[in-house]
């Protein structure tokens, strides 16, 4: 038996920058992400008799690979040239999908980690995340970016430059240990209660910046400079500067969709700076998921999320990226 896990990630600056349909055309584009200790599972073995079996938020037992109804895994697979399938995959998570954390991309780094971790071959972090950006973005046509797929790949702080060649640079991020402690300790998640299909709202990211309009270009470049300034803030660490300037990301994140944020939302974001936050933003496209704050009073803020009805999500950062946990 195989099991690989992969991370789950936040979002630090720059994200929406990382879709093709941006940095192929526009200089390339940048942005900050950090992986945590919530995790996805993939176990891979072979069982005693022929065929695909797949436990997940389902049950299949088909023969071939072009049966499979999983997308990812029938695509995984298809790679795989499997001549006579005799294979077993199960998929456990930390955290739901839909909640902003890239459990998608998560995912397929673990299921791709864990079949050639089957096969006995070796996938390093960015020939994986390549692979994996590979399966959701070129061979399924998702509307989506690539930093999921890179930051569950690699692990830690990490800032990813996506070349208009479709290169990809990773770099950690350059933030003295004890501002790491600092950082770790002051970003807190809370669950607003609401999940998403993070899709249409990147559809509509992927149209618009295709059509080249003018609004949502002049956001994304803001995004990206807003991205590389909270990179120098971090590596100088100022921790401080970094949580103005994630409230100055949400505010701008805001106007790029109005599916981005709602009433709700804004209610207990507002809340949140007035009981102890500097500032936060919703982590992933937007629409539901997580808030994430970075707190100055951390007590303080804890009680008026509790007061609200969000529950925490506790976490710490991971440093280890997609690995194999038993082989």
């Amino acid at each position: 038996m195989i099991i690989a896990r992969s991370p789950l990630r936040i979002s630090l600056g720059g994200g929406g920058t990382d879709l093709p349909s941006y940095y192929r055309e526009h200089g390339g584009g940048f942005l900050i992400a950090a992986a945590i200790d919530k995790y996805v599972y993939v176990t891979v073995l072979r069982p005693f008799v022929e065929g695909i079996f797949l436990k997940y938020s389902q049950l299949e037992h088909v023969a071939s690979v072009s049966e499979v109804r999983h997308r990812i895994i029938r695509e995984a697979l298809s790679l795989m040239d499997l001549k006579t399938p005799q294979i077993e995959i199960t998929t456990l998570a930390d955290i739901p999908s839909g909640t902003g954390l890239g459990s998608s991309g998560s995912f397929t780094t673990a299921l791709l980690k864990a079949l050639y971790a089957h096969r006995r071959q070796l996938l390093l972090p960015h020939d994986l995340a390549r692979m994996a950006c590979h399966v959701e973005i070129e061979r399924l046509g998702e509307p989506i970016g690539k930093q999921d797929q890179y930051i569950a790949a690699y692990g830690g702080l990490t800032c990813f430059s996506f070349k208009p060649d479709d290169t990809v640079e990773a770099v950690p991020l350059a933030i003295p240990i004890e501002d790491l402690f600092e950082l770790e300790d002051r970003l807190l998640l809370f669950f607003t209660g609401y999940t998403r299909n993070a899709g249409e709202l990147l559809k509509d990211q992927h149209v618009r910046s295709q059509k080249r309009d003018s609004e949502m270009l002049d956001n994304l470049h803001y995004v990206k400079d807003l991205g590389q300034r909270s990179r120098a803030a971090l590596e100088r660490g100022d921790v401080q500067a970094f949580g103005r300037m994630m409230h100055e990301h949400w505010e701008n994140k805001k106007r790029r969709s109005g599916g981005m944020s709602n009433p709700r939302i804004d209610h207990c974001y507002q809340v949140g700076l007035d009981n102890g936050a500097i500032g936060g933003k919703l982590v992933g496209a937007g629409g539901g998921g997580f808030l994430m704050f970075l707190a100055d009073d951390r007590s303080r803020l804890r009680k008026a999320m509790h007061r609200e009805g969000l529950e925490e999500l506790r976490f710490g950062f991971d440093f280890e990226g997609s690995k194999v946990v038993l082989s």
